[in-house]
């Protein structure tokens, strides 16, 4: 079993500590927004979790990607609890890209592998687009 410790230090501050050991602080008080907030690390951690699949993926497929930048927004419901209800990410590749390479990448993550867009996308409508850049 994997675990997390959390430690309030002040106000609605935290320091976490994952169960690799490393920490991070987080502030859930938006007006003094001195370090992200809980639900804003769930889009971190579904844009970092999706781009991990990409990234290997478009290697196991032999394509030359130089770059890859992942935008992801979402809109959370009005009432508590504020969970997101809908999410667009953007991937933004640079290389010499198959499209239907990148597109079967992109979906492989989003439907089979990335376990963070698999619990999202119980409460959120998650949707995506890609665009390709010319190599560098």
């Amino acid at each position: 079993m994997q675990t997390a410790r959390v430690k309030w230090t002040e106000q609605e501050q935290f320091v976490a500590v994952a169960p690799s050991g490393h920490a991070v602080i987080l502030d859930a008080d938006r007006e003094r927004n001195s370090a992200p907030g809980p639900m804003e690390m769930l889009l971190v951690a579904l844009g970092t979790c999706t781009s991990v699949d990409v990234v290997s993926i478009l290697k196991k497929k032999r394509q030359k990607l130089e770059a890859l930048e992942v935008i992801v927004s979402g809109e959370r419901a009005a009432d508590p609890p504020r969970v997101w209800t809908t999410i667009e990410i953007v991937y933004r590749l640079t290389g010499a890209l198959n499209e239907k390479a990148v597109r079967d990448s992109i979906e492989l993550s989003e439907t089979k592998y990335c376990s963070v867009a698999a619990m999202l996308g119980k409460t959120a409508k998650i949707s995506y687009r890609f665009e390709i850049l010319p190599p560098s």
